[in-house]
C-alpha cells in the first residue's frame, strides 16, 4: 500500500506506556460511544484524519465498542487514509465479544485467540500494537488467561497487552503468574480517572505504579462531558447524555441530587479558575491535569467531530501552567483527594530522601 501521508507529530509530546519502549501521545483517540456508533461513514474519517494531523497516531477500539463496527470503522479509514502502519499505534480489547455464546465473551483461551482473530479481521491488519482484557475474567484461572496473551503476542498478533477496569489484586496476581511461568505481563491499564473519579487510580493502583511502572491509559477524562460544563443548566440535545440516555440514565439522575448538584457547583468554580489564572475552558484544565499525572501514559479522547479534537489538544498548552499554587487550589476545590496510605503514628520519613 502507498502512503498518502507522512506522520508529523508536530508539538506532541510522546511517554513510554508504561515499563515498555512503546512510545504513545499524550493524547489519544477512541471509538468507544462514537466511532462506528453514533458517528459512521465519512465523518469518522474526518474525525482520525484531523487527530493524526495534530500529531495523535495512537487509535483505541474493542470489539465491544458497537458490535465490532468500531473496529471496522477505524480499520477502513485507516486504509483509506493511506497511513503507514508502523506509523501507528493500533489497541483494541476483548471481554465483551460481539455475540452471546457462551465461549463469546469473557478472557478464555478460546476467546481471547478466536477474538483476536476476529478483531484483526475487522480491522483489516495483521497486528495491533497492544491488546487489552476488557475486564477481569473472575470464571477463568489467571495462568490460562496470561497464557492465551502470551500466545497471541508469540504469534505476533500483538506486541503487547494490557488489561482494561482491572483491580490492583488482579495486575497483581497476573505479575506473579507471568513471573512464575517466565510468561509477559500486563504493561498498561486502562482506567476511568478524571476529578471526580480517583479513589482507584490514585490510591488503589499506587502500589502497582511503584512495583511494576504500570501506565495508564485514560479513558473519560472528562467524565463523559460532565468536566466541560455542558450540564451545568441541564442535559443537551446534542450531549453525550442525551444521545446514550439509557446508558447514562443514573448519572442524569443523579444531576438533581445532591452529589449531582455538589458535583456542578466544583464544575462552575472549576470554570472560573480556569478562566481568570489560566485563561483556558475548564475542558482543557480538566485534560491537563490528568495528563499533569506521571502515572497517566496516555489520555483517550473522544469525539464526534472533528473541531472537538482540535479544541482538545488546546490542553498542551496548560500542561506546564499547572503550578503546584495551582494543584492545591484545584484540591481545595475538589475536597476529595485519596486519603494517604496509614502510618499508624509513625513519623513521616524525610521527603528529598526515597520514600
Amino acid at each position: 500500500m502507498s502512503v498518502k501521508t507522512e506522520f508529523d507529530p508536530k508539538n506532541m509530546p510522546f511517554r513510554r506506556l508504561g515499563p515498555s519502549g512503546l512510545r504513545v501521545p499524550v493524547f489519544s483517540l477512541g471509538g468507544w460511544l462514537t466511532l462506528g456508533g453514533t458517528v459512521v461513514g465519512d465523518p469518522v474519517k474526518e474525525i482520525v484524519k484531523v487527530a493524526f494531523e495534530h500529531g495523535i497516531n495512537m487509535f483505541d477500539t474493542a470489539e465491544g465498542y458497537a458490535k465490532g463496527h468500531s473496529e471496522v470503522e477505524m480499520g477502513r479509514v485507516i486504509k483509506e487514509l493511506g497511513y503507514r502502519r508502523s506509523d501507528l499505534v493500533i489497541t483494541t480489547k476483548l471481554f465483551f465479544g460481539t455475540r452471546t455464546g457462551p465461549n463469546d465473551t469473557g478472557l478464555s483461551r478460546k476467546h481471547i485467540i478466536e477474538g483476536t482473530q476476529e478483531s484483526l479481521n475487522r480491522l483489516g491488519l495483521d497486528y495491533v500494537d497492544v491488546l487489552f482484557a476488557h475486564r477481569p475474567d473472575y470464571t477463568t484461572p489467571m495462568e490460562e488467561i496470561v497464557r492465551a496473551f502470551n500466545y497471541v503476542i508469540e504469534k505476533g498478533w500483538a506486541f503487547y497487552w494490557a488489561t482494561s477496569e482491572w483491580s490492583a489484586r488482579d495486575i497483581e496476581e497476573a505479575h506473579h503468574v507471568a513471573e512464575k511461568l517466565n510468561l509477559i505481563p500486563p504493561i498498561a491499564e486502562q482506567c476511568q480517572h478524571h476529578m471526580f473519579h480517583r479513589e482507584r487510580p490514585e490510591k488503589e493502583y499506587a502500589p502497582i505504579y511503584k512495583k511494576y511502572s504500570i501506565g495508564t491509559t485514560v479513558w473519560s477524562a472528562l467524565a463523559s462531558g460532565l468536566l466541560t460544563g455542558k450540564y451545568n443548566n441541564g442535559i443537551p440535545a446534542d450531549s453525550r447524555f442525551a444521545a446514550h440516555s439509557d446508558f447514562f440514565k443514573d448519572t442524569m439522575k443523579s444531576l438533581n441530587e445532591e452529589e449531582g448538584l455538589s458535583k456542578i457547583s466544583k464544575v462552575q468554580a472549576l470554570s472560573k479558575l480556569a478562566e481568570t489564572e489560566l485563561g483556558c475552558s475548564v475542558t482543557h484544565l480538566a485534560l491537563a491535569w490528568i495528563a499533569k499525572n506521571p502515572n497517566t501514559s496516555t489520555v483517550i479522547l473522544g469525539a464526534s467531530k472533528p473541531e472537538q479534537v482540535v479544541d482538545n489538544l488546546k490542553a498542551l498548552d496548560v500542561i506546564p501552567k499547572l503550578t503546584p499554587e495551582i494543584l492545591d487550589k484545584i484540591e481545595a476545590i475538589l475536597q476529595n483527594k485519596p486519603a494517604p496510605t496509614p502510618t499508624f503514628g509513625r513519623p513521616s520519613l524525610d521527603a528529598y530522601g526515597r520514600l
